[in-house]
């Protein structure tokens, strides 16, 4: 069962900005990545449904942020059936994201309270989204969608309407200051961010720093969050 109602998740969602996105199938790895998000205040954390034993990671995952980082706000990504979500539902997952918009997916998370962030890629995608209760909708893959351009002109005729990009979104001043400039409620980022060189040399420690790193642009580009 989630450990976090539904509001509190989204408005922390939008309040920190970032959803650091991850997969490894090794739980001590993983739990070394949580750390690092945690030590550096980035405490809504997407692991990826990737692997052939991906549910038994993020069962022990969770696990260990319910006993040792309460604060840790752990969903599961990568989600394109009703079925695997419920499997990551009943291991604790707090918010469930998909590459694609999944009307069972949708039906089922709205009907637990769990946050659902499916991809869409069209204005008739989002709105479906919408209709489906969904309030943040994954833009993905967000540089061949049209990137920050696409945000903005969604937002033009829909300003109720939350957007979450991932894919294209890249740890720097200028790709973060184009996305927020043109109005997205929080980015997701995945590799850029928990790079593969930093997690095989178990540099955690540079991990910390980097994401508090990203995290204060963050916080620079939109001082009044």
């Amino acid at each position: 069962m989630a450990r976090f109602r539904r509001l509190d998740v989204l408005l922390t969602m939008k309040r920190i900005g970032l959803v650091p996105v991850f997969y490894h199938p090794q739980t001590e790895v993983a739990r070394h990545i949580v750390d690092a998000c945690a030590q550096s205040d980035a405490c809504v954390v997407e692991f990826t449904n990737r692997g052939d034993h991906a549910i038994e990671v993020f069962r022990q995952l969770e696990t260990h942020c319910a006993a040792q980082l309460p604060q840790i706000i752990l969903g599961v990504g990568s989600i394109v059936d009703a079925p695997t979500a419920a499997l990551y539902i009943a291991a604790g997952a707090n918010f469930v994201v998909g590459p694609v918009l999944d009307e069972p997916t949708a039906t089922l998370c709205n009907s637990r309270k769990i946050p659902y962030c499916p991809g869409c890629g069209t204005a008739t995608e989002i709105h479906r989204a919408e209709m489906l209760g969904v309030e943040i909708c994954k833009i993905f893959p967000g540089g061949e969608v049209g990137g920050p351009a696409f945000i903005k002109s969604i937002k033009g005729p829909c300003p109720w309407t939350d957007l979450m990009p991932t894919g294209g979104v890249a740890p720097t001043e200028e790709s973060l200051q184009a996305w927020f400039n043109a109005g997205a409620a929080c980015v997701g980022m995945g590799s850029k961010l928990i790079t593969k060189e930093r997690v095989a040399k178990g540099d955690f420690a540079g991990l910390t720093q980097h994401i508090s790193e990203v995290l204060a642009l963050i916080r620079r580009i939109r001082p009044a969050q």
